[in-house]
C-alpha cells in the first residue's frame, strides 16, 4: 500500500512538474516569437526604407543620365559648329596658298625669263668685250710697232717724264696735303685726347722695390735675427724676400721685386712683433695665415676696381685675377692702377668719337690682365691676356683689343686702336714709368742704327728723350721726293722693330748749299 501511494505521489509531483516547465516555456516561448516579431518589424521597415532610398537614387541617377545626354548633345554640336568653323578656315587657307602657288609661279616665271635675258645679254657683252680686247691687242702692237717700245717700257717712260716734269709740282701738292691732313688730324686727335684726359683724375706714382717696416723698439733687431739667424732665414724662406737689418734707427727694410711677397712679409712681420712670439714654427704659421688673407685681398681689390669702373658681372675667378695686378708693376707703375686709367682714357676718346663707351671701358680696363699671370704662363703679356678673357666669354672687340693692343696683330676695329692709344697715354704720362740709364741709352742708340740702315744717310740724332729721330741725308743722293719716302720708311721700320712707349717723330732734313768765293 505504502509503494502504491509513493508511486502515486511520484506521478502526481511529475505531473506537476511536468506542467511547471510546459507553463514556463509556453511564456518563454511567447517572449521570444513577441521579440522575433519585434526585429522583423524593424527588417521589414529598414527594407522599405532601403527601397524608398534606392528609388531615390534611382531617380536621381536618371536625372543625371539625363544631364549628361544633354551635356553630350551640346559638346557635340558645339564640335560640330567648330568642325564647321575650321573647315571654313581650311579652305580659306587652302585658297590662299592655292593664289600664292599660283604667284610664285608666276614670279619663277617671271625669273627664268630675266634669268635667260640676263644670260643673253652677259653673252652680247662677252662678244663685245672681246671685240674691244681684240682692238685693244691691236693698238698697242701698232703703237709697239710705231715706237719700238713694249707695254711696259712705255708706262716706265711715261711715269719717268711725268716725275720729271712735275715733280716740283707733285712734292709741293704732297707737302700741302700732308699739311693739311697732319693740322686737322692734330687738331682733332688732341681735343679727344685731351676731353679724354680730363674726365679722370689720377696720381702720379710710382712703386719701389724696397719696403720699410717701423719697429717699436731697436732691441727687436736681435730678436727677429734669432740665434745663429735662424729666424730671419726662416723669415727669407718662407716669404721669398731679402730682410735687411742695418743701423736705420727703428726700421727694417724688406726688398724684393715681386709685390706679393714684399706685402705678405711686410704683414707677417708687423704680426709677428705684435705677437711677440718670434720663432721659425710661429714664423711658419704667421706667413701661411697671411697669405690666406692676401688672397682674400686680391678679390676685395678685384670687385673694388670693377665697381669704380662700372663694370659689372664678371665671372668671380676674373675678379680674382684682376685683384692680383694690384700687386704687379712695370717700370714701377702699377698695374691695377694703370688698368683704370686705360679704361677711363678708353671711355673718354669712344665717346668724343660716338662709339660704344661701356665696350671701350671693359676693354682698356681688362686689357693687361694677363700681366697678372704673364710669370706664370709663356708668351707675351697680351696674347695670355685674349686667353683669359676668351676662356671667361668676353666680347671678340674686348678679346681683340687685349690682344692688338702691343700691335702684335693687325688691328681689326676702332676699339682696339683706341685702347692702344689710351695704354700708350697712360704709360707715357710724366712719372708714370721709370727707366734704368741703361734701357734709356740703349732705346736711343737703337734709333739712331736704325736710321743709319738706310742708304743715303749722312748723320741720325736722338733727341727728346727718344720721342724724336732727326735724320740728316746726303743731299746729291736723296732729292725732295726721295726724302719724303724715306722718312715714311724709317717710320714703318721703328713700329715693327723697335719697342717705346707714345711717338717718335721722324725728321729727315735735306739742305743744299751753293757756295761761291768773290775774288
Amino acid at each position: 500500500m505504502s509503494v502504491l501511494f509513493l508511486i502515486l505521489g511520484l506521478a502526481i509531483g511529475g505531473g506537476a512538474i511536468y506542467g511547471y516547465f510546459q507553463m514556463e516555456g509556453g511564456k518563454r516561448l511567447q517572449k521570444i516569437r513577441a521579440q522575433a516579431d519585434s526585429e522583423i518589424a524593424k527588417i521589414e521597415k529598414h527594407l522599405k526604407d532601403l527601397e524608398s532610398k534606392a528609388s531615390t537614387v534611382e531617380t536621381k541617377i536618371k536625372e543625371k543620365i539625363i544631364d549628361a545626354k544633354d551635356k553630350a548633345l551640346d559638346i557635340i554640336n558645339e564640335a560640330k559648329k567648330e568642325e564647321v568653323e575650321r573647315r571654313k578656315q581650311l579652305e580659306k587657307q587652302e585658297e590662299r596658298l592655292n593664289n600664292k602657288e599660283d604667284q610664285l609661279e608666276k614670279k619663277i616665271t617671271e625669273n627664268e625669263n630675266f634669268k635667260e635675258t640676263c644670260h643673253k645679254k652677259m653673252e652680247d657683252l662677252k662678244i663685245e668685250e672681246e671685240k674691244l680686247d681684240a682692238i685693244y691687242k691691236e693698238q698697242e702692237e701698232a703703237l709697239s710697232e710705231i715706237t719700238k717700245l713694249s707695254k711696259e717700257e712705255a708706262k716706265e717712260m711715261l711715269l719717268e717724264n711725268v716725275e720729271r716734269d712735275y715733280k716740283d709740282e707733285i712734292v709741293e701738292r704732297y707737302n700741302k696735303v700732308e699739311v693739311d691732313v697732319k693740322e686737322d688730324s692734330k687738331k682733332r686727335a688732341k681735343n679727344i685726347i685731351a676731353q679724354a684726359i680730363q674726365k679722370i683724375a689720377s696720381e702720379v706714382t710710382s712703386e719701389s722695390t724696397q719696403t720699410l717696416v717701423q719697429l717699436p723698439g731697436d732691441d727687436i733687431k736681435g730678436r727677429i735675427i734669432g740665434r745663429e739667424g735662424r729666424n730671419i732665414n726662416a723669415f727669407e724662406h718662407l716669404t721669398g724676400v731679402d730682410v735687411i737689418v742695418d743701423d736705420t734707427p727703428g726700421a727694417i727694410v724688406i726688398s724684393g721685386f715681386d709685390l706679393v711677397r714684399r706685402y705678405v712679409a711686410k704683414r707677417a712681420l708687423e704680426k709677428l712683433i705684435e705677437d711677440g712670439r718670434i720663432h721659425p714654427a710661429r714664423i711658419e704659421t704667421i706667413v701661411e695665415e697671411t697669405k690666406k688673407e692676401i688672397n682674400q685681398m686680391m678679390v676685395d681689390f678685384g670687385e673694388k676696381a670693377a665697381q669704380e669702373m662700372g663694370i659689372f658681372g664678371l665671372h668671380p675667378d676674373l675678379i680674382k685675377i684682376i685683384g692680383r695686378l694690384r700687386f704687379r708693376t712695370s717700370y714701377g707703375q702699377n698695374a691695377l692702377k694703370h688698368s683704370m686709367e686705360v679704361g677711363f682714357l678708353a671711355a673718354g676718346m669712344a665717346g668724343e668719337l660716338g662709339l660704344d663707351v661701356q665696350l671701350a671701358k671693359t676693354a682698356g680696363f681688362l686689357h693687361d690682365i694677363g700681366k697678372a699671370v704673364d710669370h706664370e704662363i709663356e708668351g707675351s703679356h697680351a696674347l695670355i691676356s685674349r686667353d683669359i678673357l676668351k676662356k671667361y666669354g668676353l666680347p671678340r672687340e674686348v678679346i681683340h683689343a687685349a690682344e692688338a693692343h702691343h700691335e702684335e696683330v693687325p688691328f681689326e676695329s676702332p676699339i682696339a686702336m683706341i685702347v692702344h692709344a689710351a695704354d700708350a697715354i697712360s704709360a707715357s704720362r710724366p712719372g708714370a714709368r721709370r727707366e734704368t740709364l741703361a734701357t734709356y741709352l740703349k732705346r736711343l742708340q737703337d734709333l739712331e742704327d736704325l736710321a743709319h740702315s738706310f742708304s743715303g744717310i749722312d748723320k741720325a740724332y736722338a733727341i727728346q728723350a727718344g720721342r724724336e729721330i732727326r735724320v740728316m741725308v746726303k743731299p746729291d743722293k736723296i732729292d725732295d721726293l726721295a726724302a719724303i719716302k724715306l722718312s715714311h720708311d724709317i717710320a714703318r721700320k721703328i713700329e715693327k722693330e723697335l719697342a717705346y712707349p707714345g711717338t717718335v717723330k721722324v725728321n729727315v732734313l735735306r739742305e743744299t748749299r751753293a757756295i761761291t768765293i768773290a775774288k
